[in-house]
């Protein structure tokens, strides 16, 4: 059960806010049904090879066929629905705020939030490797090789080994140094540099996090549960 006094004091943090920025990861698309990555029914649970080969380019293109099995049996929820914690978070972005998400699946925009940093890039910004014409989510789910040309088609996502989208990076910085409140959810926030954005804020804003387990920072307003039902209450 969460305590009553802490949603209290984070609605008023919300409310007095000039700039609020949100940090999510995998644990706000959960509850659309998709699953996230490390815990016992994450996609990497029983992966034969680790995280780091299978999503590497390496693999994309030595071994595409494996590449894009993986990709499309445990990434791809093209009928997933924006859920309670997605809209929420843009009613607030719309009104006075920002997100920055490692979310791959296209739900916080799909929910018209009109302020979102896809940190790791997007499983829809889909395009041929060769050509660099973009593809439609349709043509790629029949085949990895692109008819046009024959190149290898990819997700527009960070593979292991990438460089993050340096615009995407400043962008986050720039959101990050006009913000007075930053509220983390749905992130063990330990993946550099996405944890490394949190030393760009302004001095003096407030830092909360909404999570079934601690964040590993000092300074934080801790409310540990299932954001959902946290999210029910702003």
């Amino acid at each position: 059960m969460t305590d009553s006094k802490q949603i209290t004091a984070l609605k008023e943090d919300i409310k007095n806010a000039k700039h609020v920025v949100f940090l999510t990861g995998a644990g706000v698309s959960t509850h659309s049904g998709i699953p996230d990555y490390r815990s016992k029914n994450g996609i990497y649970n029983g992966v034969s090879e680790s995280p780091e080969t299978i999503l590497s380019e390496d693999t994309l293109f030595n071994r595409p066929d494996f590449f894009y099995k993986f990709v499309m049996n445990n990434m791809y929820f093209p009928h997933a629905k924006p859920n309670l914690i997605h809209q929420k978070i843009t009613e607030i972005c719309n009104e006075k705020g920002s997100l920055i998400t490692q979310n791959v699946d296209g739900l916080d925009k799909k929910s018209g939030n009109k302020d979102v940093t896809e940190f790791h890039g997007s499983l829809y910004n889909i395009y041929c490797t060769k050509c660099h014409k973009p593809v439609s989510y349709e043509e790629y789910a029949k085949s990895y090789r692109h008819e046009n040309c024959g190149g290898i088609i990819r997700p527009g996502i960070v593979l292991y080994g990438e460089a993050i989208n340096p615009e995407n990076l400043s962008k986050s910085v720039n959101a990050m140094q006009n913000s007075d409140l930053v509220i983390i959810s749905g992130t063990s926030f330990v993946v550099y540099p996405f944890a490394q954005l949190l030393a760009y804020r302004q001095a003096g804003a407030k830092v909360w996090a909404i999570n079934k387990t601690e964040i590993p920072a000092a300074g934080i307003n801790s409310i540990i549960g299932d954001a959902l039902d946290v999210f029910k209450q702003l």
